[in-house]
């Protein structure tokens, strides 16, 4: 009954959305015709009086009342991470997506397709805004650390060599929880494989910026007693039973003598250690291992006969998607691999998935940048969605903090979300409609604080819009950011709550780990 309703109300909202008007043209808004220009070419709109609203509403009610948990265990777990994808950033994804397909503000992104969503706290056990490597402790372990640690609790303060040695301060991550149930995982990134939010499945250090040796030795640390995170990748107990690994950085694996295979450089490492080398040796030794660095490999690899692969398709992180870089596949080409060469595991698998350049690009201001990263991330859910079943895979999207992006403004609809959205009433000038509070964006033209006119520049793929504080690179925001779930007790993810709760709840859908348990209740 619940569905012939839905489906009434849908056949509703096509008649009603059958007739379509003009909107009529803005004026030469503040006597700045480039604002008037772009405001001119808004889309164009039905009249959304209450006849168009009221079916639209009665069918998302509908929907919403029929909504039920799958009360079941969860073979499957896929994590997605939009890094420094705060909610401004999800809703400015959403207008730009909705300005290709033509929905402009009514688009619908793939995430907000799943029933279930909670606000999610962010800050790390020192800092009310949280870095990248201690929230991937909290939401991928289930206990806060102090900044820039990965892997170990409060105990361990930052650059802490012997510390971060000590096993009682170490927190495992969920990822390791399944490998410790007989399931298959996998990370899949377009950062380096050694960054923060990757290495939080595998590592446990007291410094994220030891990605190698080299990285230890220049701080004058000890490397031969801390591990470098490329070592615990290969090397550690967690991460040397990662089936894929996808993502940049080959530097952090290669010797100082090996030259980069796109000629760029050499690799970074002081040991001497061809840690590729031994990784494919190591896996060659238990099954079809095969180690690839650009995306034509990717492409034509025989996933069906892989039982392990690595792909480290960049010299550091990967290209932007703006940039077109033909020798990186797209997240959601990686995101299919990892999953068809995962899924041949009849007891089930955990998958990480980060989208890193998204935080990457507001670090610069980019706005344009970032928002093309998040409709990347994006195609990489609706085919992790479209290749799994609801009834057994369980997938989760969130970040792991917010950016200081804001859209601000007076812009009407239809405008575009990376244009010009307003004319100051102060300086008579235009501003963009996303704006920083800080970051490398901040510009004046003179002495008197005059800002500059973006009217010529705004369109530039790497445009940095204009933040209010200057910083060679934005530092984080501090509000809570939104999950979104489907599948296997999704239900479970409602309400509000700390970062740290989630692999709990993971834990208890997937029956691994300790603690409450979904089996321990059927048993």
């Amino acid at each position: 009954m619940k569905a012939a309703t839905a489906a009434t109300f849908l056949l509703l909202v096509a008649i009603t959305n059958a007739g379509r008007v003009e909107e009529p043209d803005h004026k030469n808004v503040h006597g700045h015709p480039e604002v008037a220009r772009q405001l001119n070419n808004g889309s164009p709109k039905s009249l959304e009086d209450q006849s168009y609203w009221t079916p639209r509403m009665q069918a998302d009610l509908a929907e919403q009342l029929a909504k039920t948990p799958i009360v079941k265990q969860a073979k499957n777990v896929i994590f997605f991470l939009g890094d420094g994808t705060s909610i401004s950033t999800m809703v400015a994804a959403r207008i730009l997506k909705g300005q290709k397909t033509g929905n402009y503000e009514h688009e619908v992104m793939s995430w907000e397709k799943f029933p279930w969503s909670t606000l999610i706290k962010t800050y790390s056990n020192d800092k009310q805004v949280t870095d990248s490597a201690a929230s991937a402790t909290a939401y991928l372990t289930g206990t806060k650390g102090n900044q820039a640690t990965i892997g170990v609790d409060a105990n361990v303060e930052l650059a802490d060599c012997d510390a971060m040695n000590i096993p009682q301060y170490h927190s495992h991550s969920v990822l390791k929880n399944f490998q410790d149930s007989h399931r298959s995982t996998g990370i899949v990134t377009v950062t380096r494989v050694t960054h923060a939010s990757p290495a939080g499945n595998y590592a446990h250090t007291a410094e994220r910026h030891w990605e190698n040796d080299d990285d230890i030795n220049d701080e004058d640390g000890d490397s031969e007693n801390c591990d470098d995170i490329a070592e615990q990748l290969v090397f550690g107990d967690t991460g040397s039973k990662i089936k894929v690994i996808m993502g940049g950085g080959r530097k952090k694996f290669l010797p100082k003598d090996v030259e980069d295979p796109e000629g760029e450089d050499s690799g970074r490492r002081d040991d001497d250690k061809n840690l590729i080398e031994t990784w494919l040796t190591q896996k060659q030794a238990l099954g079809n291992a095969n180690y690839i660095w650009h995306r034509d490999e990717l492409l034509n690899l025989d996933t069906a006969n892989t039982d392990y692969l690595m792909g480290l398709f960049d010299y550091s992180h990967m290209s932007y998607a703006i940039d077109d870089d033909t020798s990186n596949p797209s997240l959601g080409e990686m995101t299919k691999a990892a999953i068809e060469i995962l899924s041949k595991d009849e007891n089930g698998f955990f998958l990480f998935v980060e989208g890193g350049n998204i935080d990457r690009a507001h670090h610069l201001n980019e706005h344009r940048t970032a928002l093309e990263e998040a409709l990347e991330f994006e195609e990489a859910i609706a085919l992790a969605d479209a290749m799994t079943s609801v009834e057994d895979t369980l997938i989760i999207v969130t970040a792991d903090h917010s950016q200081p992006i804001v859209i601000n403004g007076y812009a009407p609809r239809g405008s575009d979300i990376l244009g010009l959205g307003d004319v100051s009433d102060v300086d008579l000038l235009p501003y963009t409609t996303l704006l920083y509070t800080n970051g490398p964006g901040y510009s004046k033209k003179d002495l008197n604080g005059d800002r500059p006119d973006p009217s010529d520049i705004y369109t530039d793929d790497h445009y940095p819009a204009d933040s209010t504080i200057p910083m060679e690179e934005s530092h984080h925001a501090g509000e809570d950011v939104v999950l979104y779930a489907r599948g296997p007790h999704s239900h479970l993810f409602t309400g509000i709550h700390e970062n740290t709760y989630i692999p709990h709840a993971l834990r208890y859908a997937a029956c691994v780990g300790d603690g409450l348990s979904f089996c321990d209740s059927y048993q």
